[in-house]
């Protein structure tokens, strides 16, 4: 029906001797080590003996080789263990895409393509997506998304501490997410901040579900006590810019030697201490709290339980309001001496005796017209017939007709592709399509039959977050591809994720175009914050160099813009 999602991200995680998470005075190790017994919050172990790993040689590939006769290497990311990493072109759709590539008879090459292949199913955009994952010609190779405008968490907590919004939103997405993976029988068993990715909308995406520990051959018996304690380093880290051990990791420096583990709020001030705490029962082994969280659906129903954190206000409401204040200039410091009054300044021209006689005749003039135009009006609302003329009854008090009500601009907050059927097009272009830019969009995927999507997709589109209740009056929006035809809907629902399906929104409004624009126009003002555009129908057009995008039943959305 659809080409898969064209999307990608970085390949193997180069911090594979780096500890996973924490517990005071003990490391967990990733490399030379791995075979030791590790701290029982780690819990993990390796399938394969590290001399095995090492006998395997790295491939001798090069840019430009091409698998498949489809996927072209470009860059060589990670090489590591007898398997390497790469960054590629695949040809065919004409997109980037990373690949994973190691022989087919290296030790962990069949629990890889078993892992890659569970992986795929889930189907989760939460998840970075696996395309492929292909045994031929004595390789094993998986392919998944690369996202180029994602950011790897490492880079953002090496600026700094996260704020407590974002640091609420990473633990509140990432525990979700792994809470759904585990239900569908699907751990991690690596999740590092190299492993979580970060989109301009502010989403949390994850890379190297079950394939990063099959690469390296990692296992656990606690797979879902290994994942929320990792989870909660993550916090950790994002609360105090340090990783909870005594050993420095993933660019962060480690806790103090022989304080063991500490609470987030007592290594930096001002962490918020709900999150603070949540991070400690996260880190349940090595904190020892009596209420622990040792799962990630259990970690996900705690976040769920705390008071919301608001994100913090924008630059630009403080740069307004200091706008708005009156400004009179610098006040000179007072040096002791007699204060110097200001000069009083000369009265205006007509405060003469001439200057007043002319201003009291003006004044009178301007009371005698008033007073004629008054009777005037009152002769002419008094007479009969009048109050049936269409014309006055459209008129206001003052005899001006009324101005007719222009729809004011409502600025898009936040947005976030909607995909019921958990097979989004582009999550990660969705900031496009209010970023003011003409020449950015959010596109879909292209269809084989159309122009009405149905029955093999509902539709796709976009959830809008108007910041706080509106009365939204319509909608217009901007296309990339024009013909027969486009069809779109406006919903109001409950949230960014809406817990309800279509048929449990409210519909607001459709509209049906063949151009490159659509006003979709309510017939009365809707109370909502959050808005679905959900379309049903796309036409069709030929290859577009531009976006990368084949032929076939597909749309863009260049702009849209919500009026109160």
């Amino acid at each position: 029906m659809a080409e898969r999602s064209t999307a990608a991200v970085d390949v193997a995680d180069n911090s594979g001797k780096q500890p996973l998470t924490a517990e005071a005075g003990k490391a967990t190790t990733d490399g030379a080590e791995a075979d030791k017994k590790v701290g029982t919050h780690q819990d993990t172990a390796r399938a394969e003996s590290k001399s095995s790993a090492r006998d395997a040689q790295p491939l001798e590939l090069h840019s430009g080789h091409k698998l498949a006769r489809r996927y072209r290497l470009e860059e060589c990311v990670t090489r590591l263990e007898g398997f390497s990493s790469w960054r590629a072109v695949d040809e065919k759709l004409r997109r980037a895409v990373g690949v994973h590539i190691l022989p087919a008879d290296h030790p962990r090459a069949r629990p890889v393509l078993a892992a890659a292949r569970s992986a795929a199913l889930l189907g989760d955009p939460r998840f970075v997506q696996v395309l492929d994952a292909v045994e031929e010609n004595e390789l094993v190779y998986v392919v998944h998304e690369w996202l180029p405008d994602a950011t790897e968490l490492t880079p953002l907590l090496a600026a700094g501490p996260l704020e407590p919004h974002d640091a609420y939103q990473l633990v509140s997405q990432v525990s979700q997410a792994m809470a759904a993976a585990h239900r569908e029988g699907l751990a991690h068993l690596r999740l590092t901040p190299g492993s979580v990715l970060r989109t301009g909308t502010g989403q949390y995406r994850i890379r190297g579900l079950a394939v990063m520990a099959a690469l390296r051959g990692i296992t656990s018996e606690h797979p879902q006590r290994t994942d929320t304690e990792a989870i909660g380093a993550l916090l950790y880290a994002a609360l105090t810019q340090r990783w909870p051990h005594e050993n420095n990791a993933h660019g962060l420096p480690g806790l103090p030697k022989g304080m063991g583990l500490i609470a987030p709020d007592q290594v930096r001030a001002g962490v918020h201490r709900g999150l603070s705490e949540l991070a400690m029962r996260a880190l349940a082994t090595a904190s020892k709290q009596e209420d622990p969280c040792t799962t990630p659906e259990e970690l996900a129903k705690a976040v769920a339980a705390m008071p919301r954190i608001r994100p913090p206000e924008s630059a630009f409401a403080a740069a307004a309001a200091y706008q708005r204040s009156a400004y009179r200039g610098p006040v000179p410091p007072h040096t002791g001496g007699p204060v110097q009054q200001a000069p009083v300044p000369p009265p205006p021209p007509l405060e003469s005796r001439t200057g007043k006689v002319i201003k009291w005749s003006v004044s009178a003039l301007l009371i005698a017209a008033l007073g004629l135009g008054s009777w005037q009006l009152a002769d002419t609302l008094l007479k009969p017939g009048d109050k049936d003329d269409p014309a006055r009854s459209q008129s206001s008090g003052d005899g001006l007709p009324k101005k007719p009500d222009v729809g004011q601009p409502i600025r898009i907050t936040d947005a976030r592709e909607y995909a019921p059927d958990n097979s989004p097009q582009h999550s990660d272009q969705v900031r496009f399509t209010y970023d003011d830019d003409p020449k950015t969009s959010w596109r879909t995927k292209s269809f084989h039959d159309g122009p009405v999507l149905s029955p093999f997709k509902q539709g796709v589109g976009i959830v809008y977050d108007l910041g706080a209740d509106q009365n939204l009056s319509g909608a217009t929006v901007q296309l990339r591809y024009g013909g027969d035809h486009t069809t779109m809907s406006l919903y109001a629902t409950d949230s960014l994720s809406p817990s309800t399906s279509l048929s449990g929104m409210q519909k607001l409004s459709t509209d049906t175009t063949t151009s490159t624009s659509a006003k979709i126009s309510l017939k009365e003002p809707a109370h909502t914050r959050y808005v679905l555009l959900w379309i049903t129908a796309v036409p069709y057009s030929a290859a577009d160099p531009e976006t990368f995008s084949e032929a076939g039943y597909k749309q863009a959305v260049a702009d849209v813009k919500f009026t109160g």
